[in-house]
């Protein structure tokens, strides 16, 4: 038996914008639905937002986001604060985005365009764990923590 996760993201009006985004960072096919295109009139407000969507690309990189019918005003539900302070992560954040590459070069690619508008709470660097590690909160409110699979 095989199981498959997927991350889905809710979006305060922000979903193309970020699918779209996560589509230039790590490739492959977007798949986007607006509320319209399931049936709601197109002169409701909020008829043109996404119900449905997803990025898949070959490398493994899947992600889904919507959003939320009424809500606006961008970011992530739930994206607020992450930092570094004493060598320790705070936040408030229900959850962050893991993503491990097999090599530094590969890492700092995914990091550099993910770091577009962003705020980085720990820079790409070696650690006592790996190769290669960061952490950041990128124009979405979307926290990743990128590394790089140990050998």
């Amino acid at each position: 038996m095989t199981v498959q996760t997927t991350t889905h993201l809710n979006f305060r009006g922000d979903a193309r914008a970020a699918l779209e985004h996560y589509q230039s960072v790590f490739g492959g096919h977007a798949v986007i639905n607006t509320y319209a295109d399931f049936g709601m009139p197109a002169e409701v407000p909020g008829a043109d937002r996404v119900v449905f969507g997803v990025v898949a690309a070959d490398n493994g990189f899947r992600v889904m986001g919507y959003d939320i019918p009424g809500e606006t005003g961008g970011s992530i539900v739930g994206g607020t604060t992450t930092r570094r302070e004493n060598n320790t992560t705070i936040t408030d954040q229900a959850l962050f985005v893991s993503l491990n590459a097999d090599t530094l070069d590969e890492a700092q690619g995914y990091w550099d365009r993910l770091a577009t508008g962003a705020h980085v709470v720990e820079p790409l660097a070696a650690s006592a764990w790996s190769a290669g590690f960061g952490m950041l909160t990128d124009k979405f409110g979307v926290t990743w923590s990128v590394g790089v699979t140990a050998a």
